[in-house]
């Protein structure tokens, strides 16, 4: 019974960790055993584009810190450059490709809902970034453009950037589009959406916990009023 019950047990396999490293996997990933055929594709597409979001925040902390090296005014966007790879990279994980995968390896629609609404801001996000305000680190098109007359070679590596970032934009609304006709194709719906969110509240331990609690002191509270 104990082998059957191992053999069970999924191990945590993302992120890949060599096995003597001391940080172990925190998530578990199999698009084969989790995805349904129909959905594979595109799961995996928008993980694909997940690691394209990484690698554009690293590449505008590199554009940002050949910012500052031409224009001593540029430390602020190079600091926040850093804070924005530091944050924005896992919080995409998090937020909206991992709902996007429970969504579609359970056909819940709650974790459809959750996707939308961040994917959403994601793509406002991108969209910022691609315009480049000054002084919001961000190497878009307003940031090289500016550099043109002073350094053509740091201009044209931002350039590179914010061509990064609009073609983050663009693959993230085509992506919301493909996800969102597979949505609408699945049956789902926000009146299931709020039953699956009301079924995870009641069933969730910690919540009935805090409901005994809370039921337990209010009742010791009226007998000794009383």
């Amino acid at each position: 019974m104990g082998f059957l019950f191992n053999a069970t047990v999924r191990q945590n396999n993302w992120p890949p960790l060599p096995s003597k490293c001391p940080i172990k996997p925190c998530f578990y990933q199999d698009f084969a055993g989790d995805i349904p055929a129909d959905y594979q594709r595109t799961c995996k597409m928008l993980y694909y584009l997940w690691m394209l979001h990484a690698f554009t925040l690293f590449l505008n902390l590199l554009a940002c810190l050949a910012y500052f090296t031409s224009n001593a005014s540029g430390g602020v966007d190079f600091g926040l450059s850093i804070l924005w790879f530091v944050l924005f990279t896992p919080c995409a994980f998090l937020c909206w490709y991992r709902p996007i995968y429970k969504a579609f390896r359970s056909d819940s629609s709650f974790s459809f809902f959750v996707f939308f609404i961040i994917f959403f801001c994601q793509i406002v996000i991108y969209i910022i970034q691609a315009v480049g305000i000054p002084h919001w680190g961000d190497s878009g098109w307003i940031m090289a453009l500016s550099m043109i007359k002073s350094n053509i070679a740091v201009s044209v590596i931002m350039m590179i950037v914010a061509v990064f970032f609009t073609v983050c934009s663009v693959l993230s609304l085509v992506m919301l589009k493909r996800v969102h006709s597979m949505y609408r194709r699945s049956g789902a719906s926000f009146q299931r959406a709020q039953q699956e969110f009301s079924h995870d509240i009641m069933s969730n331990r910690n919540v009935q916990n805090a409901a005994t609690g809370a039921a337990t002191a209010a009742a010791r509270g009226a007998f000794q009023g009383n």
